[in-house]
């Protein structure tokens, strides 16, 4: 079991890293920036890379960053259990997404976003003790 306040450092932990992850995928420019250093670490570690993307490829990943982006910010500022639930649902999505993409042959530079994203999805998942007289979810 966690405490509230351990829970809110936990969700105000996944966002910041959220943010800082996807904050590149937000415009066109730090997209291009990402892409080249993605396939920059790929070639080094002698894997497969991503492809180059189509404007409609950019525009899927620039509303992704945008979204999560504003998510982010909205769970460092006002994390919460209801918002950690929803949080770990969400990651229960991207994890199955990024394993479905594996499977199908995408490169390995997917594992450890998707470790990243099925510990945060199982911590945010944990039991939660509530503190006696405390009413709400709401966590500061």
């Amino acid at each position: 079991m966690m405490t509230e306040s351990t829970f809110a450092r936990v969700v105000r932990a996944s966002a910041w890293y959220d943010l800082i992850v996807t904050a590149p995928f937000a415009t066109p420019w730090t997209f291009a920036w990402l892409h080249q250093a993605l396939n920059a670490v790929a070639a080094a570690l002698g894997i497969a890379g991503l492809p180059a993307f189509a404007p409609a490829h950019l525009l899927m990943a620039n509303l992704m960053g945008s979204v999560v982006c504003v998510w982010s910010v909205l769970r460092i500022r006002q994390a919460s259990v209801a918002l950690g639930r929803y949080d770990a649902v969400a990651r229960g999505l991207f994890c199955t997404w990024q394993a479905v993409a594996l499977a199908s042959g995408a490169t390995l530079l997917l594992v450890p976003f998707l470790v990243m994203e099925a510990g945060f999805g199982l911590l945010q998942s944990l039991p939660v003790t509530r503190v006696p007289g405390r009413v709400g979810t709401r966590v500061a």
